[in-house]
């Protein structure tokens, strides 16, 4: 887990803390904590604690955002470090319209796989 630049911290809309995932997940934090270690989705050092926080739009109706999981795994493959994976994810891309998370949220999960492998080449 990695600590976040302001400038990437700014593109994420809300946080949610790894006991907030649980509930939101309905599972409990050891499994909460296995879906990180899997990376499932990712996390971040922020806050005046420097706790583990998950960009909240990764969660969408009690899941994970269906097609994140093999985003996530695509963006590494191409050796994004996770603080430039986040960025990614938020930034505007005009081509899609929105983000590629919003892209996701809307289960437009081809478009968003197809640019992240261009990404690797």
């Amino acid at each position: 887990m990695s600590e976040i630049d302001p400038k990437t911290e700014a593109l994420v809309p809300a946080w949610v803390t790894l006991p907030e995932i649980a509930e939101i997940l309905g599972v409990d934090i050891l499994k909460v904590r296995q879906q990180l270690k899997e990376r499932k989705f990712l996390a971040v050092r922020r806050g005046e604690h420097r706790a583990l926080q998950v960009p909240a739009d990764f969660f969408q109706d009690g899941n994970i955002v269906k097609g994140l999981v093999g985003t996530l795994t695509l963006l590494s493959d191409s050796n994004f470090s996770d603080e430039e994976a986040l960025e990614w994810l938020f930034t505007a891309d005009d081509t899609l319209p929105g983000t590629p998370v919003q892209a996701l949220q809307e289960n437009r999960m081809t478009e968003v796989r197809r640019r992240a492998q261009a990404l690797a080449i």
